[in-house]
């Protein structure tokens, strides 16, 4: 039997790597799914990536296994101009995901996992004791030790702080997940398009390609750039249309 320790960076993952160590549980390897914006851009925002980078040297100095980062075939540029060869949207591109059927997580993650799925393989999840609502995902070989050892998330928090291993998306304004995520809040976005202004450029390059809207409402990225922008100027996209009807 092969133990797996699946580490996403944030602060669950990170102290179940400590857990292990202190509670001499069996561990042969540490694996990250790196997804990537285009061939050349991570989906972490640069902080977030100079985190995971210091973070693997800790880890290597402290538990002696060097974190490995597997990636799917495709990035999401790819698999956003692909084009469709079956169901009823058959020969348009895939463009942003649907909310329902989301095609992102499965094609940049689940896939990359799937291969941790064997009957010779035990992984271990970051799942704190308090979390009873992803107990589901638990299994016989689908083990978390935060649970196994009554550790909570707020105790979590304080193993990474402990051993310098508490990443920046819980110190500051940093966001975790990909940039280009449709189910972000308007905060988040306004500060993507404020401090990342090439991000920004891609994901209204993509809106313009895209046959399926940003969000599930029908609001398209070029739509926020829109609010975002009389927004700065201290003007309300309710004066914009009133002043537009006065015309």
């Amino acid at each position: 039997m092969q133990y797996i320790a699946s580490l996403s960076y944030g602060k669950d993952s990170c102290a179940m790597l400590e857990v292990i160590h202190q509670h001499n549980m069996p561990l042969d390897r540490i694996v990250h799914v790196e997804i990537m914006a285009t061939d050349t851009i991570p989906a972490d925002l640069p902080p977030m990536m100079e985190f995971k980078s210091k973070a693997d040297k800790i880890i290597k100095e402290r538990y002696g296994i060097e974190v490995e980062h597997i990636h799917a075939k495709r990035s999401y540029e790819e698999q956003f101009y692909t084009i469709m060869r079956k169901g009823k949207h058959i020969g348009n591109i895939y463009g942003f995901p649907m909310v329902r059927g989301a095609w992102c997580n499965r094609a940049l993650k689940m896939q990359c996992l799937v291969r941790l799925n064997k009957p010779t393989i035990t992984q271990y999840i970051g799942i704190a004791a308090d979390e009873p609502n992803r107990f589901h995902n638990l299994t016989d070989r689908k083990i978390s030790p935060l649970v196994e050892n009554d550790i909570t998330e707020a105790q979590a928090r304080i193993i990474c702080k402990d051993i310098g291993l508490l990443s920046p998306i819980y110190t500051q304004s940093t966001r975790g997940g990909c940039w280009f995520c449709h189910n972000q809040s308007p905060g988040q976005l306004r500060l993507l398009r404020h401090q990342y202004p090439e991000y920004w450029a891609l994901m209204l390059k993509w809106d313009s390609d895209s046959p399926v809207t940003f969000k599930p409402n029908g609001t398209t990225v070029h739509d926020l750039d829109k609010r975002f922008y009389w927004e700065d100027q201290q003007v309300s996209m309710d004066d914009v249309l009133a002043g537009r009807d006065k015309e």
